[in-house]
């Protein structure tokens, strides 16, 4: 972009990265606000109202992961090479457009069909890209930075219940249209803070003081390892062993994000106005999640901090699925809302770490592959059983086994042994 490799002016003492950090935080709720968060919402309104069952509902939030899967590993290059910031900026307007296109829809084609406006919109914009664009910023503080980032994501869960109120007041078209709407007039400002690299504005990673040739050449002395390509990364253990233990991840976090409200809607009695508003304590534990994530993650191993999180995540899961009373509910808000904001960010920091950030953006695209099997795995999972068993016990009781397995991914996944450079 025209402009993008001239100097930022900024405030002394305060690193650019960190005004990215802010738009990417705020990119992140407006998604999770109008879409990720609520979209839970729409499927008990919309089930109720066009009489749609919940496999077919569940099949539009698999749709959207399947295409950022399979479009993760050409972002991904598209990224690497030219930046995220042109392709954040058309995902906003996608984003938009689909939410709008989605207000018009009549028959479930249609439906599907917005949906993969909103997924493409989602995978140009989303948390993939916002997360290569503030990784390239930051290295010494990118658990910091990333658990920052998250923040947005989780303080979207707190328009759950004021888009559940709109959903029900004005109705399901009304609110996605002005969504759309919202989602561009907001967006596209924010959008421009995000850069491509510290490098391009004459700024160093981190913020740091640049680097004179005698003490690079010492660096290079001290330090003969280089990172990972992307074909290199996979083939270590670890990149598949992070990638199950995320993919498993999402199938707890997906299958309540569209069936939770759901559940509590109809196999517990909450209205829908209270069953989003249990989405505001889940809200507040990943925002304490992410707190706890900004003050250790920089700090203690993250493979094992991920794997406290899955049993959190298990045990949260199944907390909501036998419920009997109100208490054990909102323990699986805690508990699984916690996990949430505490693990989501290390799922890239530690590849980061691992991999370095050469090359990123294309190791995070291929992963998205992977992932995606819990991604769509776990609305799918919820979703037919429920319609074949009549509630969603035997589906989230399966998932939440699936999360205990992926604490075993994560233990497993050591650093691997950096590459060689040649000198």
């Amino acid at each position: 972009m025209e402009g993008d490799s001239k100097a930022l002016a900024q405030p002394k003492g305060l690193f650019y990265g960190w005004y990215m950090v802010g738009a990417g935080s705020a990119l992140q709720f407006l998604q999770a606000a109008l879409m990720t968060q609520s979209f839970g919402a729409y499927v008990a309104v919309l089930q109720a109202e066009r009489g749609w069952s919940k496999t077919a509902l569940s099949g539009a939030a698999a749709l959207q992961q399947m295409e950022t899967a399979l479009l993760g590993p050409l972002i991904g290059w598209f990224m690497d090479r030219f930046g995220p910031q042109g392709i954040i900026r058309v995902g906003i307007v996608m984003f938009g457009a689909g939410l709008m296109i989605l207000s018009q829809t009549d028959t479930l084609g249609t439906f599907y069909a917005a949906f993969l406006v909103i997924a493409l919109g989602a995978s140009f914009c989303g948390f993939f890209p916002i997360n290569v664009a503030l990784i390239n910023w930051f290295e010494r503080w990118r658990a910091r930075a990333l658990s920052s980032l998250s923040i947005g994501l989780a303080l979207g869960g707190t328009a759950v219940p004021l888009i559940a109120l709109s959903l029900q007041t004005y109705g399901w078209r009304a609110t996605a249209f002005t969504s759309g709407v919202i989602a561009i007039g907001v967006g596209i400002p924010l959008s421009l803070v995000i850069r491509r690299r510290p490098e391009d504005h004459g700024l160093t990673v981190d913020g740091l003081p640049p680097r004179t040739a005698e003490t690079t050449q010492e660096l290079r002395a001290l330090d003969r390892h280089r990172d990972f390509t992307a074909r290199e990364a996979v083939r270590t253990p670890a990149f598949w062993l992070l990638s199950l233990g995320h993919g498993f991840a999402l199938f707890v976090v997906h299958a309540v994000s569209v069936h939770a409200i759901t559940h509590m809607n109809q196999g517990l009695g909450y209205s829908v106005a209270q069953a989003s508003l249990v989405y505001t304590l889940l809200t507040a534990s990943q925002i304490g999640g992410v707190g706890v994530g900004w003050l250790i993650g920089d700090h203690f191993e993250k493979r094992y901090i991920a794997a406290t999180c899955m049993l959190m995540h298990a045990l949260g899961l199944l907390l909501l699925t036998y419920a009997v009373t109100t208490p054990m509910v909102l323990a699986f808000a805690v508990l699984h809302g916690g996990a949430w904001g505490l693990r989501g960010p290390f799922m890239q920091a530690i590849r980061a770490d691992y991999f370095g950030r050469s090359a990123i953006g294309m190791i995070l695209g291929l992963s998205l592959m992977i992932i995606v099997v819990g991604q769509v795995g776990g609305p799918m999972i919820a979703g037919v059983l429920a319609d074949l068993t009549g509630n969603y016990r035997v589906g989230f009781t399966i998932i939440a086994g699936l999360a205990f397995i992926g604490a075993l991914f994560f233990i497993l996944a050591r650093r691997p042994q950096r590459p060689l450079r040649q000198v």
